[in-house]
């Protein structure tokens, strides 16, 4: 497997360049980058600009796997408003061309979210049509998107997001696997075997399960998860691509901690 790690642990003072060659140093062979409203990648990004920070990464033999963003929180698509919906149809639409100008092959998609005002039926069932309809544009880019298991009130058993990806019926979307997430009411383990080739990318970070609650988020290696477990249930479904490091980082000394979390991914995932 190859170890990535998430561009949100780099200090935001950095450039993405200098993000890049601290990735390098730290023994990345990826790094997954992020596409936010007023970021370095958003969805107002041209092609040009894009295609300058691919050849940022390339220039120092470094691949971008995958493109994450927080943006399907807001504009939802379940959301009880069809505008909303619409536009969060827009953003993936553009991230999804992104992902390709970008390299990558992979877009990590929050699928919708249940709330007080969208019952889960009914954001089972806005979600679902707004993925099948643009499957074709995945499809169509050679990318796919990665329907992640995040703490959204949907999509809360590995059956159920088995049985969501095939209903869409597309080879362009699949399951963006987030051990992390899990440990809150399940085992990574189970999921992993469950969602089988199913699974295009998967995010690591720990978790204290005394705490329960958000804050219980943590680095590699300081919480609950069991790492080889997981890695051993990776390899039994034969995955072997990306393992991203989806992590905070130290507050103290960040790049120690990048080094930290490099040294911890390739020890657990690297190839044997």
């Amino acid at each position: 497997m190859k170890t990535g790690i998430n561009v949100w642990i780099f200090p935001p003072n950095l450039s993405l360049p200098q993000s890049f060659k601290l990735a390098k140093r730290a023994g990345f062979d990826g790094v997954e980058l992020a596409m936010s409203e007023d970021g370095p990648i958003s969805p107002d990004s041209t092609e040009r600009e894009v295609r300058a920070i691919r050849a940022s990464a390339e220039n120092i033999s470094l691949q971008v796997p995958s493109l994450a963003s927080g943006l399907h929180w807001k504009y939802s698509l379940s959301h009880y408003d069809p505008d909303v919906v619409e536009r969060g149809k827009e953003i993936l639409e553009k991230a999804l061309l992104i992902t390709s100008w970008l390299g990558a092959d992979t877009f990590l998609l929050v699928p919708g979210v249940v709330t007080e005002e969208v019952p889960y039926d009914t954001a089972y069932k806005r979600s679902l049509a707004a993925i099948k309809e643009l499957a074709p544009t995945a499809e169509s880019l050679g990318v796919c998107i990665g329907i992640e298991n995040v703490w959204n009130k949907f999509l809360l058993s590995p059956l159920e997001m088995r049985d969501f990806i095939d209903a869409v019926g597309s080879t362009a979307v699949g399951a963006y696997f987030d051990a992390g997430n899990v440990l809150i009411n399940g085992y990574p383990e189970h999921w992993i075997k469950i969602l089988g080739n199913r699974i295009r990318k998967v995010h690591v970070k720990d978790f204290h399960t005394h705490i329960g609650n958000i804050t219980g988020f943590t680095n590699v290696l300081q919480g609950d998860l069991n790492w080889l477990g997981v890695r051993n249930a990776l390899r039994e479904v034969g995955y072997d691509g990306y393992v991203i490091a989806e992590v905070s980082g130290y507050k103290t000394l960040p790049d120690l901690g990048v080094r930290h979390c490099g040294e911890a991914m390739r020890r657990i995932f690297g190839r044997p």
